[in-house]
Formats: structure tokens, sequence, C-alpha cells
């Protein structure tokens, strides 16, 4: 059972995630998700990430984007992940299914072990819409606590496959920064730079963790992070839930 400031913190939760919803529609959800290389052997997670766009042009305001996923850590350093959906919606179409993905998460370093802890993401996307392209996606993954400080940084690169494919490598960069007040309420922020799109984003993101009394926890985070130059939607409002369990 959780205990009773656990259960006033999941109410307050859960209010401040329809109110997200309700707010904004919150297009691809993994794009707006710092990685942790960290893997917890015999952990399983359930998790649901999305994320909305807000901007001044009628083609791009109200786009959004959301996908659930399942994980088990099989070992102490590997992850898979499976995505059983991830759809979009542009303005003024209907919501689709675009892709379904398997994820895998290397923890390559021991927490502690050198100055910043290191993993590695590898994961191929499966285009459901025909004509559409597939994806794989790599990079190294870091992780680094200074006191109540945590910093993630994810170098990542993308290689469409299939016909159509451009012979391009696109490259990627998501970097948070967050202060743990408590474990249920961490502010921070988070910066993404996408050269490829020519789109610059930062902004505040809160992080949090409910753990109850068997050792399961909900993490959370949501914010929103502002367009730095025109090539980036204004706002871009993102929503992540995660459930981890044994």
């Amino acid at each position: 059972m959780m205990s009773k400031p656990s259960q006033r913190y999941l109410r307050q939760l859960a209010a401040v995630l329809l109110f997200s919803l309700a707010a904004c529609s919150t297009a691809n959800a993994d794009d707006f998700f710092v990685y942790s290389p960290y893997v917890v052997q015999g952990q399983s997670e359930l998790e649901f990430l999305g994320h909305s766009y807000q901007d001044s042009s009628p083609t791009v305001s109200g786009e959004y984007a959301y996908q659930f996923s399942a994980a088990h850590a099989f070992t102490s350093w590997w992850k898979p992940e499976i995505y059983f959906g991830v759809y979009q919606h542009s303005p003024g179409g209907p919501q689709t299914l675009v892709a379904r993905e398997f994820e895998n998460l290397f923890q390559f370093t021991a927490p502690g072990e050198y100055w910043v802890d290191i993993g590695f993401l590898a994961s191929y996307e499966y285009a459901t819409q025909p004509g559409a392209t597939s994806v794989l996606e790599f990079g190294p993954l870091f992780e680094k606590h200074s006191g109540h400080f945590v910093q993630k940084l994810n170098f990542i690169w993308e290689k469409q496959l299939g016909g159509g494919a451009e012979n391009n490598y696109a490259f990627r960069t998501a970097y948070s920064l967050s202060y743990q007040l408590r474990r249920w309420f961490a502010p921070g922020a988070e910066i993404y730079l996408r050269p490829h799109d020519n789109a610059y984003q930062i902004g505040p993101v809160l992080y949090g963790e409910l753990v109850s009394a068997k050792g399961s926890e909900i993490e959370y985070s949501v914010g929103v992070v502002f367009g730095a130059n025109p090539g980036a939607p204004n706002q871009t409002f993102v929503l992540r839930l995660e459930y981890e369990f044994f």
C-alpha cells in the first residue's frame, strides 16, 4: 500500500496531467525525451510519451504525437523495449498509427565508476504507412550526479532505411538538468538541438518519482520547451509517464 503522502502526491499528479492533456493536444514522441543510461536487472516498465505543438502557423499548431511501450531488463546491462504504437496527428488530418519500434538500452559503466555514467541506445522503428521509411537510431547516453543536481546528455544519430531513404545521417542531441528538492519534486530544464531540422528548443520541465511500499514506482515529467529559432515550433508541451515494477 502507498503511504498517505504518496497517495496525495499521486492525486495531485493526476490533476496536473489531466490539465496538461486538456490544455494542449500533445509529433515523433521519443524525440522529446532525454534517456538515462541505467538498467535495473529484473525491472519491468510501462511507459507513455507524448508531446504537442503550439505555433503561429496553422499547419503546425495542434500537431501531436504519443506512444506506448513496455520494457524488461533481462540483465544488469541490457533492457529491450517494445513500442506497440507510435501515433501522430497533423492539423486537419486524422490520428494515424505511423510506426512500431524495438529499442535497446545498454549500460556500459556502473553508477559512480567513472566521473560520468555511460550507456548506449540502439533502436529500429518500423514505418507502418505505405511509402514511409523506417528508421535506425543509435548513440551514446551520459548521466552525472553531483549532490542534488542530475544531468543527462544524449547524442543520437538517425538513418532512414528502405526505398526513398536519404543517404545522410540526421543528428540530434538532448540535455536535461534537474535539482532534486524531493524525490517526488525535481524542477529542471531540457534542451533539444536538431540541426537536420533546423530546430532548437529549451524550456522548464518538472520531474518526480512516487514510490509505493512494495518498491514499485511511478515516474513523471511534464513541461514546455520554447523554440529558440524560427525553424522550431513556438511551444512544445511534453508529458511522460512510466510505471516501474518487479
